[in-house]
């Protein structure tokens, strides 16, 4: 952004303007902040800013109305806008001033350049001079300034024959480089226009187009025919007739784009045996073979073209060889010890060593002809890559021997009989006189094969309650070997095969007469089945066998499910583990069966936590709901597994219900956590107590000794003494121990009075004053016309005292005087 001139340089009066705004913009980002309206009131009044469009326009900015700073809201496009009026206006509330502000966008090098008129195929004669200009590209770039000039180049400049003006865009052929186009009809150029660069967004950017252009180069005659087809070879046999074709010449004019018509002519060599047709080539034999002369001519061939106004130009000469040969009546002929024989036997064992030769066979091949006639090739025609045959080329009479090529193939499973044909075929003769005979190879069996198993392992699943002598699975091998080769016996071996037999003929494992499986001991087997031939080739396979899980175990109970305590607003958990393997046999489901009173309790059928309904937040709810008082509920639980059948188990289980304990902390739940035990939490108070007194022993003595070291006379310290605070109350950690309906006198109460502990170290310069206990929180206030539970009186018999200071102060005699019926009370006095 650049900014050219400003809006409002102070005004004598909020209906005063400075000239007209200008600002130059280039590419700007949304949500820029382009610009700051400045005015003010002569009368000290704040202003307030407003742009406002003509209408159809786009609102292209904003502006805070308090502080006057224009934010760009849409993207800006010279291309399609280049300058954009906003009316300014400015306010103090009772006057309004407005102008028309003229805003100029600048160019951002954001467009790349363009092509024009594509696609481009240009047509070029062949015999263009070199550096001739052959077509014009252009491109526009809707930019200004650098960034909308545009520079040519062309891409692999090295590769092609032409070259491009960086500024005009002219092509031109190379300087030395001429079109041909017998050599290539067509080129393909690839032109990149290059803008000159600019900055957009703060970086300089240059953009780039490529387009292609097609170059079809036009042919023109500048090339003499060319025979093809070279060389060029005939053959007149003893039973040609005079006038038979013997072969045919091509030429072709070299300019493809527009040929010449060519016309053929024998300048010598022909002897008067010979004649060629002038337009299509042809030669034939004019005489009988019995009246030629020679058995070799050479005859020299000449091919002219004729242009449209008939005239001779470019020519070109060939080399045409007839050879006279005699008549090709044999065929090629097998034979064997007692004559001609076109089928063969033998006998051998599968698998021979390869590079053996089959000596069994005895074949001789011949053709009686002569010369090229009597040449031919012998090939095996079958399952190819088992023999193969020597000699593969015969001129007139050859011994045929077959070799062993590839000894797996020759398998007496796979194919007990191997049937061939011998094929001789002439090579050189257009007869290609051929002959055939029946090569029958008959085979042996060996042990060559090992007994192979279905699968690499065998899965099978059993259940535990399977008696003995239970089938668990078949394993199968196979030994395609004959007779005894490819009988099989089976055997199995493996640690984890104690418990199991096997069939030895039909492969069907079976658990031991005497076996017991059980999945809750043992429900993975695994171990190897062996099948083994006569000649004792085996192989091995591998058995897991997984024992199904029965439901055969109940759920049980652990063995302190008897009894629970439980806090008023936390469940207590029973549990029950049952011994199956595997689920849903060993999943316990929860249930509470009976219960007295009923609707108390609930349980989470997963977990077994059992807790109180909703509605049961204190004791008093308990007293109201039972008659007993001794908050000792008794409950019939249920755990039942998931199997089928299902299985389950019950027990009693007895909750004694209390409060939580009154006071918080980590000691409080330490003691909640042993109420059951209270010679732990003595051992932990002994030795908290202990670790105390050491310390002030320690304390003590690093006090005495550094006073006995020192000879100095210690200045007298100033002892300000502190307003001395009450003494602290004796603060009660209570809880409830299991009551049982035959024993009243097991419930008891622990009483723990926190002292204060005041170390006392002086000599003649030191005395310690010691820090008195905080003081309590004072209870909460009662509220209005209600009256609570004194804290210190807990139990069913206890009468309803107004919560006051007394009550907190009352002494253990109080309140065994005036509440002798509190349990609290009366295990107190038990005590």
């Amino acid at each position: 952004m650049e900014e050219v001139g400003s809006f409002f340089s102070g005004m004598k009066h909020v209906r005063h303007f400075t000239p007209s705004l200008f600002l130059s913009l280039v590419h700007v980002c949304l949500g820029t902040h382009v610009y700051t309206l400045n005015g003010t009131d002569p009368e000290g009044d704040p202003v307030t800013y407003d742009l406002t469009y003509e209408a159809g326009s786009r609102r292209y900015f904003s502006v805070d109305k308090n502080l006057g700073n224009v934010t760009l809201i849409q993207e800006l496009d010279r291309e399609k806008e280049d300058e954009i009026e906003v009316i300014v206006s400015i306010s103090d509330g009772l006057s309004t001033v407005s102008e028309k502000v003229r805003i100029l966008v600048m160019d951002a090098n954001d467009e790349s350049p363009e092509f024009i008129n594509t696609p481009y195929i240009v047509e070029v004669p062949e015999n263009t001079p070199s550096s001739s200009s052959i077509f014009k590209i252009e491109a526009i770039d809707k930019d200004t300034g650098s960034g909308g000039s545009i520079t040519y180049f062309l891409q692999n400049i090295h590769a092609n024959k032409f070259t491009i003006d960086r500024h005009s865009g002219v092509l031109r052929i190379k300087t030395g480089v001429t079109l041909d186009y017998e050599k290539s009809r067509t080129h393909f150029v690839v032109v990149v226009a290059k803008d000159g660069g600019g900055k957009l967004r703060g970086d300089n950017k240059v953009f780039s187009a490529t387009t292609t252009v097609t170059i079809n180069v036009e042919d023109v005659q500048d090339t003499p025919p060319m025979f093809i087809g070279t060389p060029y070879y005939g053959y007149v046999y003893e039973d040609t007739l005079a006038g038979s074709e013997v072969l045919t010449v091509v030429a072709l004019d070299g300019d493809r784009g527009k040929p010449n018509s060519i016309h053929y002519c024998i300048v010598n060599g022909s002897e008067g045996s010979f004649e060629i047709s002038n337009t299509t080539g042809a030669i034939s034999v004019i005489k009988s073979p019995n009246q030629l002369k020679k058995e070799v001519y050479e005859l020299k061939v000449k091919a002219s073209e004729i242009s449209q106004e008939g005239d001779t130009s470019d020519h070109v000469f060939a080399m045409v060889v007839i050879r006279v040969v005699d008549l090709n009546n044999h065929p090629p002929t097998f034979y064997g010890e007692n004559g001609p024989q076109n089928r063969f036997e033998l006998t051998m064992y599968e698998h021979p060593p390869e590079g053996e030769i089959l000596r069994g066979l005895k074949i001789t091949v011949n053709d009686s002809d002569q010369g090229a006639n009597a040449k031919f090739n012998l090939r095996l025609v079958g399952p190819g890559g088992i023999f193969r045959v020597v000699p593969q080329t015969v001129l007139n009479e050859a011994q045929v021997t077959i070799i062993v090529e590839n000894s797996a193939a020759i398998d007496y499973e796979s194919s007990k009989v191997l049937t061939f044909k011998l094929l001789a075929i002439e090579v050189n003769t257009p007869e290609k006189f051929s002959s055939t005979a029946d090569v029958v190879i008959h085979l042996l069996d060996t042990n060559d094969n090992v007994p192979k198993f279905s699968s690499d392992y065998y899965i099978a699943r059993i259940p535990e309650n399977s008696p003995g002598g239970s089938n668990v699975v078949a394993v199968t091998a196979t030994d395609p070997d004959s007779g005894l080769w490819g009988e099989i016996k089976y055997s199995i071996y493996g640690t984890g095969a104690d418990l199991f037999l096997i069939h030895p003929s039909t492969g069907i494992i079976y658990t031991q007469p005497w076996a017991v499986l059980d999945a809750e001991v043992n429900s993975k087997y695994n171990f190897y089945v062996k099948a083994e031939d006569t000649d004792g080739k085996y192989s091995l396979a591998e058995v897991f066998i997984t024992v199904l899980d029965v439901n055969d175990h109940s759920p049980e109970f652990n063995e302190n499910i008897q009894e629970k305590t439980m806090i008023i607003g936390s469940p207590v958990k029973i549990e029950a583990i049952d011994q199956d393997a595997e689920e849903p046999n060993n999943i316990v489901d929860y249930s509470i069966m009976q219960a007295d009173p009923a609707n108390v309790f609930d349980i989470d059928q997963s977990t077994g936590e059992i807790k109180l309904k909703s509605y049961i937040r204190s004791l008093d709810i308990i007293h109201n709901i039972t008659k007993n008082k001794d908050c000792i509920w008794s409950l019939v639980v249920q755990a039942k597994d998931r199997g089928s059948p299902s299985f389950s188990t019950t027990a009693v289980l007895k909750i004694d219900i209390t409060e939580e304990t009154l006071h918080k902390g980590p000691m409080a739940a330490f003691l909640m956590q042993t109420k059951d035990n209270p010679m732990k939490a003595l051992g932990v108070l002994a030795g908290v107590m202990g670790i105390m007194v050491l310390i002030t022993i320690m304390i003590s003595t690093a006090m005495f000794w550094r006073n006995k070291r020192s000879n100095k006379v210690m200045p007298v310290r100033r002892i300000i003494k502190k307003r001395q605070m009450p003494p602290s109350r004796t603060v009660r950690m209570e809880w409830l121990k299991f009551k049982r309906p035959s024993n009243a006198a097991e419930k008891f109460v622990i009483e723990e009075e926190v002292k204060s502990l005041h170390n006392e170290n002086s000599n003649n310069n030191i005395q310690v004053v010691p820090v008195p206990p905080a003081s309590p929180l004072p209870p909460p206030p009662p509220r209005p016309g209600s009256q609570e539970r004194c804290p210190r009186v807990a139990g069913a018999n206890c009468v309803w005292l107004p919560h006051s200071q007394a009550c907190n102060q009352a002494t253990e005699e109080q309140m065994s005087r005036q509440h002798p019926q509190c349990p609290r009370v009366r295990a107190q006095n038990e005590i």
